[in-house]
């Protein structure tokens, strides 16, 4: 049985209603329509916003052109830049409560990880903030006695940053504190599903001193306000995360200007478990790395491939933590698995458990959508007797659930982990150094993992193989993804050539 939280009512509810950020003014939409946000774990509007249009990209993009081209924020020295981020990471510290609300209350997920998330962005900003003052070049002064060369990297330009509602705020906090820094300027859309955090996000920034235009926050549908954003010949480079089939719309987008991209999309993540593992650890972290965010998290651990010799045990063991799990009210500290996104979503997860069950999967815990009396909630769900051709083996659910796939040996386990088309994460348990090596050197993701799984830290990369998408965040090199290179090649001294004497 899994142990439910049924939500309350909202104390106090009151539907919020948010502005656009065009070129530091708050605005309404062009055609004044706005758009509301249903809580999922309540079933109550919370939220409206503007329904952005092409006209109000457009006006997005030009406040953005004209702040790198004609304003100060492109031209202010790097630690000019590194005090205003160091402002705002302050200012989202001091309100991370209020945002953790927004966030909580329109993705449904938990409040207590809400929080957490919140502290997790104002460390980025802040590592951001650092990265700032040490962007450089390179010199090369061995060329020759006539020759210096120096390699600068300065700002691409104007950056259209687009992002998901499963991570509203923290995911907006890999992107454009990075872009800031580097002394961009930039287009923003949160999901049309998640607005409300990133909108506040235009506030702190105003606080912080960001000049007008340098950020501008529109909303709306993907269809009205992101196309224009992915294919306006003034936008630079694109900056996605979302699902696969729409970083394909998006690459192909930019292809028509050939925009830089950088994509972080979906996964379909193994944990690959031998039998010399720490379970007591693995079982927990196999819980968490299914469950959390509902399994609406592109790094979900929704593929244990585990050996055949404990795969009866470890299912066994991870059913019983399982039905400990709290499911249910988003406000309620002690949630651990909230809401699903909006209906449809819900009805997609549950088809995916029944189509596994027909083709042979066998349901050893959940499997089936929760009626608290409000919003929509899903079991945390195990199918064993997975096997690697079913679709909720290859394809990613996006929800809670978790796929038992079995393995003989380590070349086996490797062939089942790379036979999919994603590549974002991957982990390995073993107390065993070559075999975590092993994993780790030939299972094709972006970060593995060995004896823990979905750990993290501002400064190490993020990002994914194949169809996981391209290019990486975080990191030290993170700024350096909203640059270009440009080359000084300087001559001195008097030149010879085809027509100078030598």
């Amino acid at each position: 049985m899994t142990v439910l939280v049924k939500p309350k009512p909202i104390e106090g509810h009151k539907v919020r209603a948010f502005q656009m950020l065009i070129d530091g003014k708050w605005v309404d939409s062009a055609e004044g329509r706005t758009i509301e946000r249903v809580a999922p774990g309540h079933g109550v509007v919370v939220s409206r916003y503007q329904a952005g249009t092409k006209a109000d990209a457009e006006k997005a993009i030009a406040a953005a052109r004209r702040a790198f081209d004609e304003g100060s924020w492109p031209r202010m020295t790097a630690s000019q830049r590194s005090l205003v981020l160091l402002r705002a990471a302050d200012i989202i510290a001091e309100r991370a409560d209020e945002l953790a609300y927004l966030d909580a209350i329109e993705s449904g997920k938990p409040i207590s990880q809400a929080k957490g998330e919140l502290g997790g962005a104002a460390d980025i900003w802040r590592y951001a903030a650092a990265l700032a003052r040490d962007l450089h070049g390179e010199s090369y002064n061995t060329l020759g006695d006539g020759t210096l060369g120096v390699v600068l990297r300065e700002a691409i330009g104007v950056v259209s940053i687009i992002t998901p509602w499963n991570f509203p705020f923290l995911i907006v906090s890999q992107k454009l504190p990075f872009a800031l820094a580097a002394g961009c300027t930039t287009v923003v859309k949160p999901s049309e599903l998640t607005s409300a955090s990133t909108l506040l996000l235009g506030e702190i920034l105003e606080a912080a001193g960001v000049p007008a235009g340098v950020v501008n926050i529109i909303t709306g549908t993907g269809p009205e306000v992101g196309a224009p954003m992915t294919t306006h010949p003034d936008v630079d480079m694109v900056s996605f995360t979302g699902s696969t089939g729409v970083g394909r719309l998006t690459m192909a987008n930019a292809a028509q200007t050939l925009k830089k991209v950088s994509l972080e999309l979906g996964g379909k993540n193994p944990q690959i478990v031998f039998p010399d593992a720490n379970l007591d650890e693995f079982i927990d972290a196999a819980v968490f790395g299914a469950y959390f965010n509902a399994g609406e998290c592109c790094n979900a651990g929704s593929r244990l491939i585990l050996h055949r010799d404990i795969a009866d045990e470890v299912t066994r063991r991870i059913a019983e933590l399982s039905a400990k799990v709290k499911v249910g009210d988003p406000l309620d500290p002690e949630t651990q698995v909230g809401a699903i996104i909006t209906p449809q979503h819900l009805e997609k997860i549950a088809g995916y458990v029944s189509a596994a069950s027909r083709d042979g999967a066998a349901v050893a815990h959940g499997g089936t959508a929760l009626d608290l009396g409000m919003g929509q909630f899903m079991a945390p769900t195990i199918l064993s007797s997975v096997r690697p051709d079913m679709a909720v083996a290859r394809e990613e659910v996006f929800g809670p659930v978790l796929s038992v796939l079995t393995f003989e040996t380590t070349e086996e386990a490797i062939r089942i982990a790379n036979a999919i088309d994603y590549g974002l994460s991957a982990g390995v348990w073993s107390r065993g150094f070559d075999t975590c090596l092993t994993i780790g050197r030939r299972v094709r993701a972006g970060t593995i993992w060995m004896n823990t799984f979905m750990d993290g830290a501002p400064e190490l990369p993020f990002g994914g193989y194949r169809q996981s998408g391209l290019g990486r965040e975080l990191g030290r090199h993170s700024v350096e993804d909203y640059t270009e290179t440009k080359t000084l090649n300087m001559h001195m001294g008097p030149r010879t050539g085809w027509w100078m004497p030598r």
